[in-house]
């Protein structure tokens, strides 16, 4: 990652959201994604691809840009899909892949385009090459804020000739967002919040990251605002230390839950010291899926949903709820 590109996650603090009809800026910040002139594209990587003519015959092995080529209308030209995905029903039948198949698996299925987050483009430099030696085009893509998730769902729908349903996905999320937001307005007593990312470590999410845009959307008050990122991603050492001497401040303790981080509610409030916490005193400790805060999908109005119905059930009522997921819904097409 190029320094200028990190210096810009650490020192970005998301503040705001693109209103209704404003447009996401053609450059993602940190990740180097980018929409360029001529109908080409730029990965995280720095590959930069033109779309002559849609990919067709896409293999994703990454969950969020499953979630989100399925929401686009592709479930045809989306021919193999990670071994996580089997539970998606749409993914049904689909061949499973991992980045650990040797590079004939792949190529026996003739895709024209294989879609993997940075993570793996790193880790197996070597199947990347070779499926690029075949001919295959690789593609790497992984937001970290919420520009970047709409520079992101425009990317996808240009690799894919679909980029008036990526608009659509835009329109549907930033009017979920303002439908939460209004609802957060008219709330006087805010909850402060502490937002733990993984278990046992004192790490919680940087200023930025999706789950804490998930979090103020909702009218919670971070009260980790200070975290910076660790190893230049969204995950933000804190320490115990700052942990417990803002104990008596924090109304609401969230934990996310997912493949990485499996806590219960139990161990938490058993972490020792934790009881100086307010939150952990009162019982106000919560588990939130990491699939509905941190995956860049329109699935991240679920997770404003949740933590609003969370923080503030008198405001978040069952009909606040439904009006916001109502843009999440793939079955309601405008």
């Amino acid at each position: 990652m190029k320094v200028t590109h990190f210096l810009i996650i650490v020192f970005i603090v998301w503040t705001g959201f693109l209103l209704p009809g404003v447009q996401a800026t053609a450059l993602a910040r940190g990740s180097g994604m980018a929409l360029l002139d001529g109908n080409a594209i730029r990965d995280a990587a720095g590959r930069e691809i033109c779309t002559k003519k849609p990919f067709t015959r896409i293999i994703s092995l990454y969950s969020a840009h499953t979630e989100n080529l399925f929401f686009l209308g592709l479930s045809d030209e989306v021919i193999g899909v990670s071994r996580i995905d089997a539970a998606l029903e749409e993914a049904a039948g689909k061949k499973l892949f991992s980045a650990q198949n040797s590079p004939e698996r792949f190529i026996a299925m003739r895709p024209d385009l294989v879609i993997v987050r940075p993570m793996l483009d790193h880790g197996y430099p070597r199947l990347m090459e070779q499926l690029d030696r075949f001919g295959i085009q690789v593609v790497s893509l992984q937001p970290g804020d919420i520009d970047e998730m709409l520079i992101y769902w425009r990317i996808l729908g240009r690799l894919s000739g679909r980029e008036d349903e990526a608009g659509e996905m835009i329109d549907r999320f930033q009017k979920g967002v303002a439908e939460a937001q209004q609802v957060a307005e008219g709330i006087s007593d805010k909850k402060t919040v502490y937002f733990e990312a993984i278990h046992n470590r004192y790490k919680t999410f940087s200023p930025g990251s999706m789950p804490l845009f998930a979090l103020q959307s909702a009218g919670g008050i971070n009260a980790a605002p200070d975290a910076r990122p660790s190893r230049g991603t969204n995950i933000a050492d804190f320490g115990m230390e700052r942990l417990l001497s803002r104990g008596d401040k924090i109304d609401i303790y969230l934990a996310q839950s997912g493949h990485m981080n499996q806590p219960s509610v139990d161990q938490i409030k058993a972490v020792p010291g934790y009881s100086v916490i307010r939150a952990v005193k009162e019982g106000k400790v919560y588990l939130v899926a990491e699939e509905i805060v941190s995956r860049p999908t329109l699935r991240l109005l679920e997770g404003i949903a949740t933590i609003g119905e969370i923080l503030y059930p008198a405001h978040f009522t069952g009909q606040a709820k439904q009006r916001i997921l109502q843009h999440a819904d793939a079955e309601d097409r405008e």
